[in-house]
């Protein structure tokens, strides 16, 4: 895509956005930080320029994402749907229209609505797109964004977008970390973001229980005899014996990637509803994306995700199998 065309869309998100006065404003199930900063941000946004919102998930936000703007406005729909129903909408973070998941109940027929994304599988499933596949995270689309409405950005704009970026590229350390992230999150630095405190809060600390879980995953962590595939599974019963919640399982798959030699590390989720969440990271050999498509999901050619149907023991063969083809 042309630098033109990007800013083409950039302006129509805004034309749509100036058409319509109350919006809801949705991101993808199971919330990681890119989607919820994400939801923040263009809450700021539509205050700033006088529009009214209500932020929903399915789910509810990450607890240790509360310092966030507008953090305690985001709905989670599973304890609390909003009566209300809603004709222009907004979607950030969404590789496609069904990760929205129950929340997309609070839609009109016929409600329009704006698909802000980064996901190179994203269909463009709104009335109006923009996706940028080369963007590290949504919300450095929402920088851009911004920066077409001229509005400044303050402290709470700031933390969010910053958060966005830290989250989504690994604390910086991810292929994704271009100098163009690093040029936003220098400029989010400057407005007064913490960012020694974000990294130390979301990527140093993590809650007893989240050990408990993460001691109980190792113990099943299992390569391929080349090495070169790891993974490792959770059952549904973990989280209640451990008192974790399902936020504490983010990352853990990252200790299966992380062995040298491993090219796919993969951990299995088992959920209430019999089926199995797989949440896939590639080292740079094997495109997951591809891999979650073929299987329904998504995501990004070395970050992904899928959900196949369970148990667990059935689950891990059909994935491991494909993923073993695309290493060949």
């Amino acid at each position: 895509m042309t630098q033109a065309a990007y800013l083409r869309q950039l302006d129509d998100a805004l034309d749509f956005i100036r058409k319509h006065e109350r919006f809801a404003v949705v991101s993808h199930v199971q919330p990681d930080g890119d989607a919820i900063s994400s939801t923040s941000v263009v809450g700021w946004l539509l205050r700033k320029l006088g529009k009214s919102a209500v932020l929903i998930n399915e789910n509810r936000a990450p607890s240790r994402l509360h310092y966030l703007w507008g953090y305690d406005d985001i709905v989670c729909y599973l304890s609390d749907p909003p009566q209300e129903k809603f004709s222009a909408v907004i979607s950030v973070d969404c590789a496609d229209f069904s990760r929205i998941g129950k929340a997309a109940q609070v839609f009109e027929d016929g409600a329009e609505l704006l698909n802000i994304d980064h996901h190179p599988t994203n269909d463009g499933y709104g009335r109006v797109n923009v996706i940028r596949p080369d963007a590290a995270a949504t919300v450095q689309i929402l920088f851009d964004l911004i920066e077409r409405s001229g509005i400044p950005i303050d402290l709470d704009c700031a933390t969010a977008i910053y958060t966005g970026l830290l989250t989504d590229t690994g604390g910086f350390r991810y292929s994704n970390t271009s100098p163009d992230v690093m040029a936003i999150a220098s400029r989010m630095l400057a407005v007064g973001v913490p960012g020694y405190q974000i990294a130390d809060r979301l990527l140093e600390k993590m809650s007893m229980a989240k050990l408990k879980l993460l001691q109980l995953s190792l113990s099943r962590l299992e390569f391929t005899e080349d090495g070169n595939i790891g993974w490792l599974y959770i059952l549904k019963e973990d989280l209640p014996s451990t008192g974790a919640t399902s936020e504490d399982m983010e990352g853990i798959v990252n200790y299966a990637l992380n062995v040298d030699g491993v090219e796919v590390g993969i951990l299995f989720k088992e959920t209430e509803n019999g089926f199995v969440k797989a949440s896939l990271r590639s080292a740079g050999k094997a495109d997951v994306a591809g891999i979650a498509k073929s299987f329904g999901g998504g995501g990004h050619v070395r970050a992904a995700g899928c959900t196949l149907e369970g148990p667990v023991a059935d689950a891990m063969p059909r994935l491991l199998e494909a993923v073993r083809k695309a290493l060949i």
